[in-house]
Order: structure tokens, then C-alpha cells, then sequence
């Protein structure tokens, strides 16, 4: 056995210490804290020493690792205390750490393969934060609620191996205390979680991470956002959000892949091979991912429940206008810039084409036209309207690209301001003359 699975299994040990939080009440800290404390300054050699020491940890002399994680824990039990932080959400926040390491670490055993090790976290994350919220339940004499005890590990997974992947595999604080305050949250927009709506949302966001990985459309860390955002998307909005959100990862996603090579050749690819990163799928669907936040939310707010739906289809009209103008019009000679049009080489920011233009008008009407399917609130006109915030966010983006992007102002954050464009304009467009 590979030191790393041993030290993975030791803190899989230290995180079932969560466990006791029941029992402990206000001390649930208590645990953590002395294993902090004796991480930090008792143990500084010997086989505990040697069981989770990391390769830092040896040249401080000190289990700097283990103290992190273990202060990162007693925190979120704090937080549990004072905060009223509900208890099976920190020891849930807590295991799906601990032993998601453990199942990455296990599949390393026999594959680096970085899709198989990433599926190990999640799985074993998953599965120890729906027994560990079932185990509190049942102590505490709750009802064992199944389905949203595993929307809640799944989420937790996720934005744990999502954190992992974007920033580093070892910053255990930060992963544990984003997943806490997280789950947090979506406990909280969480009314109602079926058995089926859970188990068909895993299934097919999985499915379509998966397919999207293996298409080369999605690097695994966007193909973990986009899992994220479809099963937040399935239990806060339901399958027909995310029907207009796979519209625009699936078609995005496969225009990037379309004439790859002759886009290469031209010098206007995405790199990586068209893979989307991390930061290309949040700069085009954040806005989105805020949009049926709100709408979960809504009840505690004085905004009607179908405006959030206008914000989150229009966002994504403008992402999908914005990618397929990019795609299809790079592919053509003879660009000219927005703001002057003066003809500039391919690839220039700022940059269009006329079949770029139509591309990305054809993109905004596709996901008008899945608003208006599965959205009972948006009629033809709504549709519309969807349209219209979509191409303005095409034209903002192209005109940002043609100002300001550049150094200092990314691709990403220019996909952002368009797809807040597109759904400001779907909005207020809506609110005047529809809602």
C-alpha cells in the first residue's frame, strides 16, 4: 500500500471523528481542535508522524496538513454551534473531504487516469455524506430523508472536487469550508427533493459530464461545473431549465470541436483543444446559475418567480449567440471590426462577419426557442424577447472585445458582462412589457 492511501485512510479516520458531533453538542469542536494541537506541535516524528506527514510537512518538521484540515473542521463545527450551521451538513461537509481523498487515492492505485480519479473523489465523497447525514438522522431521532440527503452529498462532492481541481488537490480548508457554507445554502433553497427527480438529475447530469469529457468539449474541471450547474439546475428549476442549459453546452460545446483544424490553422481555436475550462463555463453560465438560484428563492422575495426564468434563458441566449458567432465567423475571411469597420485579420477581438452574425442570431433563437417549450410562462412574445437580449449580449461582447479586452480584461470576463447584458435586457424588456 502506497503512503498516500495510507495517509488518505488516517484522515479518513481523523474526518469520522465528525460523527460524534451529535453527542457532543456545543463541543463538537472539541475533537478537532486537540487534533489540531497535536498535529502542530506533538507530533513531530515517529510512525503518526510518518502516517500523515506530506512532502512539505517532513521539511517543517510539523503535520502542517493534518492541522489544517483539522482547524478547517472545528471551524464548521463552530459555525454549527453559534451559527446554527445544521449539524449534518458540517459532519457531511467534513466526510465527503475525508474519504473523497480516500476514493481518489484508491483509484490511483491502478489508474492516473485524472476523469477515473476525479469520479473515485466523487463517488467516495457521495457516498460517505449520504451515510454520515442518514447516521445523524437516526441519532438524533429525524426522518431519514434519503433523496435529499443525497442531493446534498452529490453538491458537497462536487463543489469539494471542483475547488480541489481549481485551485490545489491539498488545500483542505478551503475545500471543506466552501463546501459547508454551501451545502448551507442549498439546504436551505432546497423545499423538496422526489426520490425519482434525484435519481433521473444524477443520472443525467453525470451522463452528459461524461459524454462531454469524452468529446473532448469539456477539460475536468468544466466538466465538473457543468455537472454542478445541471444537477443545481435540475432540483432549483427542473428539467426544463436545464433543457435550455444543455442546449447551449451541448451546441457551444460541439461548435468549438466543429473545423477544429481549420480553425487552428487560422489561429482562432480555443486552446486545449476546445475544451472548456472551469472559467469559460462559469464566465458563460454564472449568470445563469444566479438567475435559478433566485428563482429557488423567490418566495422570500418581492420579484415575481417567471422573471428569473426571462434573466436565466436570456443570459444563456447571449452565451450561445456569443459562442457560435465566434465559431462559425472565424471560419470566414475578411473580418471587420464592430466599432470601426475597418477589416482586421482573423481571430481579432472585436472582429465579426456577417455569417458570424447570422451564426449567432440562429444560436440566440434556438435557446428562445427552448424558453418558449418548456418555460409555461414564456409565450411567443416572451420568446422573443429572449431572442432580443441574446443578440444585444452577442453585439456588447463584440463591442468589449473591440474596447477593452485585452490584457488586463479576459475572455471570461467578457463572456460575463454579455451574459449579464443579455439577461438584463431579457428582464427589464419583460418586466415592461409582459410581466
Amino acid at each position: 500500500m502506497h503512503s498516500t492511501l495510507r495517509r488518505a485512510g488516517g484522515f479518513a479516520v481523523v474526518g469520522t471523528l465528525a460523527l460524534a458531533a451529535p453527542a457532543l453538542n456545543g463541543a463538537a469542536f472539541a475533537p478537532f481542535a486537540a487534533v489540531a494541537l497535536f498535529a502542530a506541535f506533538v507530533i513531530t516524528d515517529g510512525p503518526l508522524f510518518e502516517l500523515f506527514a506530506r512532502p512539505g510537512d517532513r521539511q517543517d518538521g510539523r503535520l502542517n496538513g493534518l492541522a489544517g484540515f483539522a482547524l478547517a473542521a472545528a471551524g464548521l463545527a463552530i459555525f454549527a454551534t453559534v451559527m446554527d450551521l445544521p449539524v449534518d451538513l458540517f459532519v457531511a461537509a467534513v466526510v465527503v473531504l475525508a474519504y473523497g481523498n480516500l476514493g481518489a487515492e484508491l483509484v490511483a492505485e491502478t489508474s492516473d487516469d485524472p476523469f477515473l480519479g476525479t469520479a473515485g473523489f466523487v463517488f467516495g465523497g457521495f457516498l460517505a455524506g449520504v451515510l454520515a447525514q442518514a447516521a445523524v438522522a437516526s441519532y438524533v431521532g429525524a426522518e431519514v430523508l434519503l433523496p435529499r440527503f443525497a442531493f446534498l452529498a452529490a453538491a458537497a462532492a462536487l463543489v469539494a472536487a471542483l475547488v480541489r481541481e481549481v485551485l490545489f488537490e491539498q488545500d483542505d480548508p478551503l475545500v471543506m469550508l466552501s463546501a459547508g457554507l454551501l451545502l448551507w445554502l442549498f439546504d436551505f433553497l432546497a423545499d423538496s427533493v422526489a426520490p425519482v427527480e434525484i435519481t433521473l438529475a444524477l443520472v443525467v447530469t453525470v451522463f452528459f459530464g461524461y459524454v462531454s469529457y469524452a468529446l473532448g468539449t469539456a477539460s475536468v474541471p468544466g466538466m465538473l461545473t457543468g455537472v454542478l450547474l445541471g444537477l443545481l439546475t435540475i432540483v432549483f428549476g427542473g428539467f426544463g431549465w436545464f433543457a435550455v442549459l444543455i442546449s447551449f453546452f451541448a451546441i457551444g460545446g460541439l461548435s468549438a470541436k466543429f473545423k477544429y483544424d481549420a480553425k487552428k490553422d487560422r489561429g482562432v481555436a480555443e486552446d486545449n483543444d476546445g475544451a472548456r475550462g472551469t472559467g469559460n463555463v462559469l464566465g458563460n453560465a454564472a449568470v445563469a446559475l444566479v438567475a435559478v438560484v433566485l428563482f429557488a428563492a423567490s418566495p422570500w422575495l418581492p420579484v415575481g418567480a417567471s422573471v428569473f426564468q426571462y434573466a436565466f434563458a436570456g443570459s444563456l441566449a447571449a452565451a450561445m449567440s456569443d459562442t457560435l458567432s465566434s465559431e462559425i465567423g472565424g471560419l470566414y475571411d475578411n473580418p471587420r471590426l464592430i466599432t470601426t469597420f475597418e477589416t482586421v485579420a482573423p481571430g481579432t477581438d472585436g472582429g465579426v462577419t456577417w455569417q458570424g452574425e447570422l451564426a449567432g442570431v440562429a444560436g440566440a433563437g434556438i435557446v428562445a426557442a427552448f424558453a418558449y417549450v418548456v418555460f409555461s410562462d414564456v409565450a411567443l412574445a416572451g420568446a422573443s424577447v429572449v431572442l432580443l437580449g441574446g443578440v444585444v449580449g452577442m453585439t456588447v461582447d463584440s463591442l468589449l472585445g473591440a474596447t477593452v479586452e485585452g490584457d488586463r480584461i479576459g475572455n471570461e470576463a467578457v463572456n460575463f458582462a454579455a451574459t449579464v447584458v443579455g439577461a438584463l435586457v431579457s428582464t427589464v424588456v419583460a418586466l415592461a412589457a409582459l410581466v
